[in-house]
């Protein structure tokens, strides 16, 4: 389920209005996020659910014809939440999802 949720992101992602530049960094940032929610999931599932569904979230509201700022930022905020515990533990996987959240909120710039 947290797979088909990223690849849905993804398929959104490639039909967006999003520049090339900004739409292939997160592309390749997804791809990583990938491997990395699928090895936390081994070992907290609900986390890892809850790390993909943010993403969805936030590159939704990221990506909308008619971006809302307040939403973006809330669903940012969500998304950075998701990870706050595992800074220690999973290191890439903060990384990664930080880096989501630059390249979102920058998108409306």
């Amino acid at each position: 389920m947290i797979q088909d949720i990223l690849s849905k992101i993804e398929s959104r992602l490639a039909e967006s209005g999003v520049k090339d530049e900004s739409k292939a960094e997160l592309l390749t940032l997804l791809g990583t996020l990938k491997s990395e929610v699928a090895e936390l999931s081994k070992t907290h599932g609900d986390a890892a659910q809850s790390i993909a569904g943010f993403t969805q979230v936030s590159t939704h509201e990221a990506t909308r014809e008619t971006p809302n700022p307040e939403l973006i930022a809330h669903s940012l905020k969500g998304l950075s939440a998701s990870v706050e515990d595992f800074k220690t533990t999973h290191p890439q996987l903060v990384d990664i999802v930080n880096r989501i959240c630059t390249t979102l909120s920058n998108l409306g710039i």
